[in-house]
């Protein structure tokens, strides 16, 4: 049969049949009567005298007298001894050397005080003998002679002279035995002459005599080897010792166990001195022998009084048990007879022999490891490695079973051997955890020794013995001893650790040691060789600790919400690593899932308790006093809590399959969140009523809380929703602190300019950086608009509808800060641009007379040289804070993400048909393009116009730049109006003179109603002045959207056009000596080889026809130029000390723009459907026109002629869609007018032809055709133009500004028009005729094209309507 089988079958059967209530030998032994305490004090008592008598005999050391033997000496006589320095008596080396007598003089002083450091020279005899030999040798006359013959042996023989003297002083007659003290005491002596002759380093030069010393010295110890050594041993002049064995003395103080047992039960020596006088007749070694063979006899019949087989799992566990008890018993037996050999007197057969355990064991052994029976000496002689065969030794042949008293089966094993050792081992773990005689299990120094002292060192030999005499299975020993510990944990007797103590100490217990045995052994080795009892025990203490452990992880857990709360490490330890782990324990899954819901639901209950203190101290009772900072401090504590909680289980969440943080969330974060939002509500209610606001600060406050509190809710109750909506209740603080900030802003721009002095933060008159030409009011409007955004950002508001909505009303708010800055700002500048000069000052007080005479004089003196403009630099950094507040504004808009917050708003935005279509606010802007055939109004036949809107009101709303000397004047100007309604706008042209009141031209009116746009087109409408001309105004519509993208386009395009109308202020004090070089005058002097036209007679003969001559050089044509290149250049050296390197590129580019505009002016008149009275350039002026071109264009591109690196104005921009145009004027320029009219027509064909085909190819899309350009009756009605002009929201940021101009000058190149083949016709008369066909054509067309446009827009807008409330984009 298989071992596995057998294992099966014994499982099976013998188990359960131990379950099912068969009898076994621990059923008998529950059914004895309770022990008694005398009881287990008296087996204990037996056991520990019995080791006592059986113990090593102790021996003693005893001393026997030798004879008297008659003394000899190592010579006949001294001089015997001498001899060898009387054979060379005058040999120079045998003599001591100069200077020695002094130190021996010195040596023999040490000895005689005490200073000697050799033992040898303490004796007091010696001392006496000394001191008798220095009297001689201090005498003046033997130191004389000594130091004149320098003989050793002459100081030899004194010294042996004054120590027979000494030493035979008080000796009786025959006593001889002080003469072999003198030769030892002389023999001192050489030896300490030997050692002044060699701490002095003479014996290299006396080898002779040195060697005579060493002769002498070994000659005077032939007797003693030792001169430190007593000459006498034990106080006895010689003799012997023998060994002899202490009798015992029966006494408690020499029984080292039994004080144990007398400490361990509570009773004095006397007392227990007492019982062993009493039973000691009883309590025999003869008696012990007795049971033994008893046993034996026993364990052969098979009796119930042994273990039998029943009570083993398996068959083969009982015999190898079997087979070591029978080897321990015979050891044992052995030991006793050992100790008393009378015992065997009477038995036959040899005895076994005595050995010691050397090298290893049989396999029983390792199973039962008690069987290696204590050892409490070195010299035990209880350990006997071979079986002895006993059984002649039984004296009785009856069998045990027959006996009627079972308590008098044996003298020193009970009945119940469990459960007396139970009890004792009971008695000894009180006592020792009790500390009254606690030492550690182990030795000291061995690592292994449990952190809790359980059995102190005299309690485990106890148990040892009693084990041991008792025949307790080792395996039995270990559960018993952990159901002991059960008891005392179940009754709240021991802690947990020590708990964790016993079970460490029964897994892995302290190895043996020669000095005492430890009473166990590992519980970790094969359980099917356990005794049935054992294991069935094994199971009851591990079930009753788990429910006790249970129970406490219960109640600890119950404080685990606290500040300082117990660990529930060590309890879960002892569960999972020796109640779990532990095989013989059995769990079910529904007795763990009830206890886990009973944690849980007292975890919370726990949880309930901890939220309603905090309410209690954090939440006042009054209502009326109720502030939102109780709801942020109780907000702190349930979330400190919940941190707290979180960290305290970090690294095991979950305890028993229970979450300590989940309980605790679960339960509080809903009571707090529904607290919460009653008490807010609360607060606002009774503001309301107070008619009172809860601070911003406190919202914010509040907000910040809560948010944190959900997102905790949020990670541990994902399918929980939070109690409220957070952003819902407090969002109305955020609204309050924007309209704070929006009514405030206009004065921190008015507190920050007026704290500006505009100047260039230069350090130590260094050349200051591009950071450094800006001033401070634009850094600290800035700063004020991001800390006013940041302040909403850090919020981290969790509402994304509403949070964009926060940042479209800042974006409103920061638009009209950079609008007010921008107004100031320009104002200022302009005040500074148009002061007079200190000639215009002077100028100014003249009287007309002077005026004139003033006039002819700088005529006659050909005055051509003007001085450049004193510009201010605080004018410059003005322009350089419009740039930087533009950078500024861009970096703002890619931080507040607009893009993101349009699309989220659009996101929730209603369907089409549902939307709110009314808008309050419009946006009209107005391009105030050009003027034609205006009033003369100065002496010259000029005027220097400029424009002024204004409302019906005569509020100024905008106002234009001079354009100096110029009846027909280009100002391409823009300008922004905002209403709610209809609005009159009158525009009147005024003539600009320095030297008194300014004349008003013309004026002509316009009403701008909201509902004439509608289809959000722009239009053009050509006005007629009251006097004589017209003016061209531009204007489209777009509804002033509550949107982030239109707010930040129109605050983009207001900085824009605050920087272009500044630039244009600034060119606008150098245009006026551009026109003056670049004018026909110049052309006509050019070519009159240098006869200047600045005589008064000039004004009068200004349009005589100039004589042909030879064209002019190349050199001549490039020094017309050079007074406006080094005007220029003067101009540009002042601005780059201020101007930032963008600033400076803007004025350049606007000043190529004035050049290119003023050679256009004078090639080709305005576009018109009227003839024109300018006259056609001649070839030579156009070849001069177009040379000016070429060097003006590489004058501004500033390429460096080493590097080849352009510092102007870059390519791109040089070549503008105007610089094609006049390039290629030179194609069309002496064409045949015919030709140009046909050219008109295909180039009118084709471009009508292209706009159908977009039209039909695009559905929505507005159709992009060129502007109209003439009057008439489209002028008149304002028919719009199909071509949309700029939109607020092309302008929103630099980079859609950047990447509308690029759409602009792509559309220019790829659509081609025949303005500039018009333009030339009007220089022709009779092309009169065509241009009023041409006019009507483009009238009829961009009629057809805006009425299909709007209707389009009708349609996609919903209920085909054609007019009424405006459609939100």
């Amino acid at each position: 049969m298989s071992t596995s089988s057998t294992q099966s079958r014994g499982i099976n059967k013998r188990f359960n049949s131990r379950q099912n209530g068969h009898p076994t030998r621990s059923d008998s032994y529950s059914n004895k009567r309770v022990i008694s305490h005398n009881d287990a004090y008296l087996y204990a008592l037996r056991v520990a005298y019995l080791a006592y008598l059986l113990q090593p005999r102790a021996r003693r050391t005893q001393h026997v007298p030798a004879p008297a033997a008659p003394i000899q000496r190592s010579s006949t006589s001294i001089n015997d001894l001498m001899k060898d320095f009387s054979l060379v008596r005058d040999s120079k080396s045998t003599k001591f050397p100069h200077g020695f007598m002094a130190e021996l003089d010195k040596r023999l002083t040490g000895v005689l005080m005490g200073k000697e450091k050799r033992p040898e020279y303490s004796d007091a005899a010696v001392k006496r003998t000394f001191a008798a030999f220095f009297n001689a040798f201090s005498e003046p006359s033997f130191k004389k002679r000594m130091e004149k013959d320098r003989r050793m042996e002459d100081l030899v023989l004194i010294f042996f002279s004054n120590a027979t003297k000494e030493l035979s002083k008080g000796k009786q007659q025959g006593d001889d035995a002080w003469k072999l003290m003198v030769d030892r005491h002389l023999a001192l002596f050489v030896r300490l002459v030997s050692l002044v002759l060699k701490d002095h380093d003479w014996v290299r030069d006396r080898p002779d005599l040195t060697s005579r010393l060493a002769t002498l010295e070994s000659k005077l110890l032939a007797h003693d080897q030792d001169l430190a050594a007593v000459p006498i041993r034990n106080g006895a002049p010689g003799g012997t010792t023998v060994e002899v064995e202490v009798p015992l003395s029966y006494d408690v103080k020499d029984m080292p166990l039994v004080q144990v047992v007398a400490r361990i039960f509570s009773l004095r020596n006397t007392m227990v001195q007492s019982d062993i006088n009493k039973y000691r007749s009883v309590w025999t070694e003869k008696a012990a022998l007795q049971d033994l063979k008893t046993y034996q006899t026993l364990l052969n019949l098979n009796s119930r009084k042994t273990l039998r087989s029943d009570d083993f799992d398996l068959d083969e566990a009982y015999d190898q048990w079997k087979k070591g008890e029978i080897h321990d018993l015979s050891q044992m037996m052995l030991a006793i007879m050992q100790s008393y050999p009378e015992v065997a007197k009477s038995t036959t057969g040899s005895l076994p022999q005595f050995n010691h355990r050397t090298n290893g064991s049989d396999a029983s052994d390792l199973q039962y490891p008690d069987r290696r029976t204590s050892n409490y000496s070195e010299g035990s002689s209880y350990v006997i490695d071979q079986p002895v065969d006993m059984t002649n030794l039984s004296s009785r042949s009856q069998s045990p079973d027959s006996s009627t008293d079972e308590d008098k089966t044996f003298t020193y094993m009970p009945s119940d051997t469990r459960g007396y050792y139970h009890f004792i081992v009971a008695q000894a773990m009180a006592y020792d955890l009790n500390g009254k005689d606690q030492q550690a299990p182990t030795p000291e120094g061995n690592g292994n020794s449990p952190p809790v002292k359980l059995l102190s060192k005299q309690s485990t030999e106890l148990l040892n013995e009693i084990c041991l005499r008792w025949r307790i299975p080792n395996v039995s020993r270990i559960i018993l001893f952990l159901d002991v510990v059960r008891e005392r944990f179940v009754d709240q007797e021991i802690t947990l650790d020590t708990l964790d103590a016993a079970f460490n100490y029964t897994k892995d217990p302290p190895p043996d040691n020669r000095k005492y045995s430890n009473f166990m052994s590992s519980i970790q080795f094969d359980r099917s060789k356990w005794l049935l009892a054992d294991t069935v025990l094994n199971q009851q203490i591990l079930t009753a600790l788990h429910v006790a452990l249970l129970r406490d992880l219960y109640d600890v857990l119950q404080h685990c919400y606290e500040p300082k709360p117990p660990s529930v490490g060590p309890i879960v330890y002892v569960l999972e690593h020796h109640i779990y782990d532990d095989p013989g324990f059995s769990k079910t899954q529904e007795d763990l899932d009830v206890y886990r819901d009973q944690l849980y639901q007292g975890l919370q209950g726990k949880a309930h308790e901890m939220y309603r203190a905090f309410l209690q101290k954090e939440v006042p009772s009054d209502q009326n006093s109720w502030e939102f900072l109780h709801v942020i401090e109780l907000g702190k504590m349930v979330v400190a809590l919940a941190q707290r909680i979180q960290k305290r289980y970090r690294k095991t969440p979950e305890v028993m399959g229970v979450n300590p943080l989940t309980a605790l969330v679960e339960t509080i974060l809903p009571l707090y969140a529904e607290d919460a939002r009653d008490i807010i509500k609360r607060i606002l209610d009774l503001a309301n009523e107070r008619n009172e606001e809860v601070p911003i600060e406190d919202g914010f406050q509040l907000y910040g809380e809560l948010v944190e509190i959900r997102r905790i809710h949020g990670e541990c109750l994902p399918n929980v929703a939070f109690a409220f909506h957070i952003e819902g209740d407090l969002a109305e603080f955020v609204w309050r602190w924007i309209r704070i900030t929006e009514s405030s802003i206009f004065d921190w721009v008015n507190q920050a300019i007026k704290q500006d002095n505009f100047r260039v933060r230069r350090e130590n008159n260094e050349i200051p950086t591009e950071d450094q030409r800006h001033s401070l009011s634009v850094i600290d409007i800035f700063s004020s608009f991001n800390q006013t955004i940041d302040r909403i950002v850090q919020l981290n508001w969790d509402d994304d509808l509403q949070y964009a909505k926060f940042m479209t009303a800042l974006a409103k708010v920061v638009g009209a800060g950079v609008a007010r800055y921008c107004e100031v700002l320009e104002q200022t500048f302009s005040k500074e641009m148009d002061r007079l000069t200190p000639e215009q000052e002077a100028a100014k007080n003249q009287s007309t007379q002077e005026k004139w005479l003033s006039l002819a004089k700088d005529a006659w003196n050909n005055k051509e040289k003007i001085e450049p403009f004193n510009f201010f630099p605080e004018s410059f950094v003005k322009l350089n804070n419009i740039d930087f507040a533009a950078a500024q504004l861009d970096k703002l808009e890619h931080e507040v993400n607009v893009d993101a917050c349009a699309a989220v708003i659009q996101s929730h935005a209603p369907p089409v048909t549902q939307r709110q279509k009314k808008v309050n606010n419009y946006v009209f802007t107005i391009k105030i393009v050009e003027a034609e055939d205006l009033k003369a109004c100065d002496v010259g036949g000029y005027s220097d116009p400029y424009v002024v809107l204004g409302d019906e009101y005569q509020k100024r709303l905008a106002k234009t730049r001079i354009i100096y000397r110029n009846l027909n004047p280009r100002w391409d100007e823009t300008v922004d109006i905002t209403t709610q309604g209809p609005l009159n706008v009158i525009a009147t042209v005024w003539d600009w003179d320095a030297m008194g009141d300014h004349d008003c031209v013309g004026r002509a009116s316009l009403k701008l109603d909201p509902s004439h746009f509608g289809d959000f087109l722009p239009r053009e409408y050509w006005l007629d002045l009251d006097s004589q001309g017209r003016i061209l105004l531009r204007v489209s519509m777009e509804g002033e959207r509550d949107d982030i993208q239109f707010y930040f386009g129109k605050a983009f395009r207001t900085l824009k056009r605050t920087e272009r109308d500044m630039t244009r202020k600034i060119t606008d004090k150098l245009s006026a000596y551009i026109n003056h070089c670049l004018s026909r005058r110049a052309l006509r002097s050019l070519l009159s080889k240098g006869i200047t036209m600045s005589s008064v007679s000039n004004y009068f003969n200004r349009n005589k026809q100039p004589q042909t001559t030879q064209p002019p050089s190349e050199a001549e044509v490039t020094n017309a130029l050079k007074p406006l290149f080094a005007y220029f250049d003067d101009n540009f050296a002042i601005m780059n000390q201020t101007l930032t390197s963008a600033s400076m590129v803007a004025v350049m580019t606007r000043l190529w723009k004035e050049v290119l505009v003023t050679l256009e002016t004078l090639l080709v008149p305005p576009l018109s459907d009227k003839p024109s009275q300018q006259r056609q350039l001649s070839q030579q002026e156009l070849d001069i026109v177009f040379k000016w071109l070429q060097y003006l264009f590489d004058f501004f591109h500033a390429v460096d002629e080493e590097t080849g690196e352009a510092n102007g104005v870059p390519l791109d921009v040089l070549r503008s869609p105007k610089y094609f145009d006049i390039t290629t004027l030179n194609f069309f320029y002496f064409e045949a007018t015919e030709s140009l009219i046909r050219t008109s027509e295909r180039m009118a064909s084709a471009t009508a032809t292209r706009q159908q085909n977009q039209r039909n190819n695009r559905v929505s899309a507005p159709v992009a055709t060129s502007s109209h350009a003439f009057g008439g009756a489209a002028g008149l009605v304002g028919l719009p133009s199909t071509r949309r002009s700029k939109s607020v929201m092309h302008s929103r940021n630099l980079g859609t500004m950047k990447k509308a101009k690029q759409e602009k000058w792509k559309e220019a190149q790829a659509d081609p028009n025949d303005d500039m083949i018009l333009r030339i016709l009007r220089m022709r008369p009779e092309a009169e005729r065509y241009l009023k066909d041409r006019s009507r054509q483009k009238e009829r067309l961009a009629a057809a094209a805006a009425a299909e446009q709007i209707v389009r827009q009708s349609l996609l807008a919903g209920g085909g309507r054609m007019m009424g409330n405006l459609p939100r984009r």
